[in-house]
C-alpha cells in the first residue's frame, strides 16, 4: 500500500516555559478545563437549579483530583496489575503514561458523590450537568493520543485514503483510532449530551443525562475497539473482544439502568429556576 500517511513527527512537549515542560496530554486536560467551566456553570443554572456557579468553580479540585488518581489507579488495575504489583513505585512514574477512562470515570463519581454530601446537594441532578461538559475533554485527550503517537489503531486489511503508518510499529498502514475516538466519545457524545440537556423535560429526570452520558461513551469506546489495537500486555480475550470492550459492559448496564430509573420516577420541578 503504497498511498498511506506517514505520523508527522510531532514533538511530545507542547510548550517550554523557562524550566517547565508542558507536554501534549498535560495540555489537553488544561485546555479542556478552561472550555468546560463555563459551559457547566452555565448548565447548573438551567431550571430546575441544581447548583450555584460558584459550587462548579469549588468542585473543580474534586473533579481534577479524581480523574488523576482514578484514572491512574484504573490503569494500574484493570491493565498491568502483575506488573505494578512487582514494580510498585513506578505507580507514581506518571510522566511514563498510563491512564484509564474507566478508572477515572470512577473517580469523578467518587468525587461528585463527595462533593455533593459535603455540600448538600443532590446527587444526581448536580451529576447530570458536569457530565455533559466532559466530552470536551476525552475530545482533546485522544487528539494527545495521536499527537504523541500512541494508542494507535490496528493494520487495515483495504485501501483506506486515512490510513497511517506510525512509528515504532512496523511498517502496516493501520487506522488512526485516536481520532477515529476523539470524534465519537467526544464530539459525536457532546453533541448528543447538549442537544438533551436543552430540552426541560429531560433536565427535570434527575439521572437521565448521567446515565445517557455513559451508555453513550461505552458505545462509542466499544465502537472504536474494533479499529484499535489492543495494549499488548494484554491482547485479545475471549471471542476477539478487547478489555476496553469488556470494561464498557458494566458501564452501559448502569447507564441504561439510570436512564430507567429516571424515567420512572416523577419529574423534579420544584425550585424550577431559568438563569
Amino acid at each position: 500500500m503504497t498511498n498511506a500517511l506517514i505520523f508527522p513527527g510531532f514533538d511530545p512537549v507542547a510548550l517550554h516555559i523557562g524550566p517547565l515542560v508542558v507536554r501534549w496530554y498535560a495540555l489537553a486536560y488544561i485546555v479542556a478545563f478552561i472550555l468546560a467551566m463555563p459551559l457547566a456553570r452555565r448548565l447548573v443554572g438551567l431550571g430546575p437549579k441544581v447548583a450555584t456557579r460558584e459550587a462548579v468553580d469549588d468542585f473543580l479540585f474534586y473533579a481534577v483530583l479524581g480523574v488523576l488518581l482514578g484514572g491512574r489507579l484504573g490503569y494500574v488495575l484493570f491493565y498491568r496489575p502483575l506488573f505494578f504489583l512487582s514494580h510498585p513505585l513506578e505507580i507514581f512514574e506518571t510522566w511514563k503514561g498510563g491512564m484509564s477512562f474507566h478508572g477515572g470515570a470512577l473517580g469523578v463519581i467518587m468525587a461528585l458523590a463527595l462533593f455533593t454530601w459535603r455540600r448538600k446537594l443532590n446527587f444526581l441532578s448536580f451529576s447530570d450537568r458536569i457530565v455533559v461538559v466532559v466530552p470536551i475533554g476525552l475530545a482533546l485527550g485522544r487528539c494527545a493520543n495521536f499527537i504523541n503517537g500512541e494508542l494507535w489503531g490496528r493494520p487495515v486489511g483495504m485501501d483506506l485514503p486515512w490510513a497511517m503508518i506510525f512509528p515504532n510499529v512496523g511498517p502496516e498502514p493501520r487506522h488512526p483510532s485516536e481520532l477515529y475516538e476523539a470524534l465519537t466519545e467526544g464530539v459525536l457524545l457532546l453533541l448528543v449530551m447538549l442537544v438533551a440537556v436543552s430540552k426541560p423535560c429531560v433536565r427535570s429526570r434527575p439521572g437521565f443525562l448521567s446515565g445517557l452520558f455513559l451508555f453513550g461513551y461505552a458505545c462509542a469506546r466499544a465502537f472504536c475497539e474494533f479499529f484499535r489495537q489492543p495494549d499488548a500486555n494484554i491482547g485479545f480475550l475471549s471471542g476477539g473482544t478487547t478489555m476496553g470492550q469488556l470494561l464498557c459492559v458494566p458501564m452501559a448496564c448502569a447507564g441504561i439502568a439510570l436512564m430507567a430509573y429516571a424515567m420512572r420516577r416523577p419529574p423534579r420541578l420544584e425550585d424550577w429556576i431559568e438563569s
